[in-house]
């Protein structure tokens, strides 16, 4: 079983999409942990009545915070830190949880617009979701609109899905994507919780899993599942103007925790965008 941990802050359409595709396209029982931001929109009740954990913050908080407190009360030993403006592909957990056994790996995160295999396909991807937006940018994100961007995108879903899984089988390549990462019990005892200071904690994350295979080689550094593809409604939250975080003074830059000796090092290879 998988704790699937999730934050929110209003958004209840993109919620109701998030959910009716997870429940879908989940292939093991799982248990959703909803950590929701002082919604005021109903997305809290949506996830009551769906069956969900709901953790009710009184305030909006940051990515890594709220991930912590999905953690601390998550009963599996795999947890999948999924964000809320996804479509999940078929069976994704159950091809992800394969690659990560025949990878040997400890940490993975699947593979959408933000990266693929080359990076001339990923400008592609980016380039054909940037014109779907821009088509569609002055017309309210509405559950309706949000479904059609995405039939748009890939046509079929399922069948975009299923291309891509036989095409990459269990092949990943070193990197990450944050919207949707995958990590077990022993990368938690490993690497430790997110980092609360660190706003991009998926950056963090990555650097110190590179850190601690260069240092101790007791785990890889974080991988992507090239055949596990969620699309991402990039930037979607950003543009529904959230509040400030409520732990803002508190995060810091990555930069001012990592050297630029120590990026240069552990990010060299790695094109995620």
């Amino acid at each position: 079983m998988i704790s699937i941990i999730t934050a929110i802050h209003n958004q209840l359409e993109m919620n109701e999409i998030f959910w009716e595709n997870l429940k879908k396209y989940t292939h093991y029982p799982f248990e959703l942990i909803i950590i929701d931001n002082h919604s005021s929109d109903g997305s809290k009740e949506f996830f009551i009545e769906k069956g969900a954990t709901v953790i009710a913050n009184r305030a909006n908080y940051s990515y890594p915070y709220t991930q912590n407190q999905g953690i601390k009360i998550a009963s599996n030993d795999i947890f999948a830190f999924l964000n809320n403006d996804i479509i999940v592909s078929p069976n994704w957990d159950q091809k992800i949880l394969d690659s990560m056994e025949k990878n040997q790996l400890d940490v993975i995160t699947v593979c959408g617009i933000e990266r693929v295999e080359s990076l001339g396909k990923t400008l592609s991807l980016g380039r054909r979701w940037k014109l779907i937006k821009n088509l569609t940018g002055f017309i309210p994100k509405t559950k309706k609109l949000l479904t059609a961007m995405h039939y748009l995108m890939y046509g079929n879903w399922e069948s975009f899905s299923a291309k891509r899984y036989k095409q990459f089988k269990n092949k990943v390549v070193e990197g990450f994507v944050g919207n949707s990462v995958i990590f077990n019990r022993k990368a938690l005892d490993l690497l430790g919780l997110w980092d609360e200071r660190i706003q991009g904690a998926d950056w963090d994350l990555y650097i110190r899993s590179k850190k601690r295979a260069l240092e101790f080689a007791d785990i890889k550094p974080c991988h992507i599942a090239l055949d596990v593809f969620n699309h991402h409604y990039i930037r979607l939250t950003q543009k529904a103007k959230p509040p400030v975080f409520a732990d803002a003074a508190s995060i810091i830059k990555l930069e001012e925790k990592w050297t630029k000796e120590e990026l240069a090092l552990y990010l060299k290879d790695n094109l995620s965008t």
